[in-house]
């Protein structure tokens, strides 16, 4: 997983392109600290670790139960970064699950405790791309500064817009770490925002160009045109020795 290295320092912010993955979600609302979210985690867990054993057991492969993940998000931005108004936000529940798991697998597994869970649990496809983040260490509520920065600051100087939705990954058990010493990756997925007007129209030359050239009618892009007449010149030029 492309959490966190030696080098790691907090508040550092750094790119990186993620695969698609599979993960177990539940979705929710409100403030966490609030019975709803710990529902959703009563519901989540137990799906987790029974796919875990079941992989141990069917597949004789083991693993580590990975960190509770979660995507977090209100109608307003502002509302989570800047506010911190619990009671608006809105959030998704995440366990990964290993590539060698296969779908039926783990759908058969929440087929069968459908009925009693607290909450819907399932399986979906996250694709998230290029991501900037970073280490955060400290209480969730100190997160605002980072936050403003991945969001707003760093996008704009990096010619960015944000797509999807924001991204933590809680690497401390919560239960045992006090809230000073807790770490989290901070998540936030980009893509370069949209070209300049200049880009779009050269995009709109080349492919009026493409479909002129099917019908033998040949308009070229004028840098184009300007390297193939320099090469028509200096092939057909006639040649004066010593000029």
């Amino acid at each position: 997983m492309e959490l966190v290295t030696a080098s790691t320092l907090p508040h550092a912010l750094r790119t990186l392109e993620l695969p698609a993955r599979r993960y177990l979600m539940v979705d929710g609302s409100g403030d966490p600290n609030a019975s709803g979210f710990q529902d959703a985690l009563g519901a989540l867990y137990p799906v987790a670790y029974a796919v875990k054993f079941a992989s141990k057991n069917d597949l004789g492969r083991d693993y580590v139960v990975p960190p509770l993940e979660a995507l977090w998000w209100a109608d307003e931005l502002a509302v989570f970064t800047a506010q911190r108004d619990k009671s608006r936000w809105k959030w998704t529940l995440l366990s990964l699950v290993p590539d060698w798991i296969d779908a039926e697998t783990v759908q058969s597994i929440l087929t069968a405790r459908e009925a009693g869970a607290a909450a819907p649990v399932r399986l979906e496809t996250l694709e998230e791309g290029l991501c900037v983040q970073t280490l955060h260490v400290g209480p969730f509520d100190d997160e605002g500064e980072i936050l403003a920065e991945m969001h707003h600051a760093f996008p704009e100087r990096a010619g960015h817009i944000l797509t999807g939705t924001h991204h933590e990954i809680s690497l401390s058990d919560l239960r045992r770490v006090p809230p000073e010493r807790q770490r989290t990756i901070l998540r936030q997925p980009i893509r370069p925002a949209a070209p300049s007007p200049r880009s779009v129209a050269a995009t709109e030359t080349i492919v009026f160009d493409e479909e002129q050239s099917a019908k033998g009618r040949v308009s070229p892009d004028p840098e184009v045109y300007l390297r193939r007449a320099a090469r028509r010149f200096i092939e057909t030029a006639e040649v004066t020795p010593g000029g």
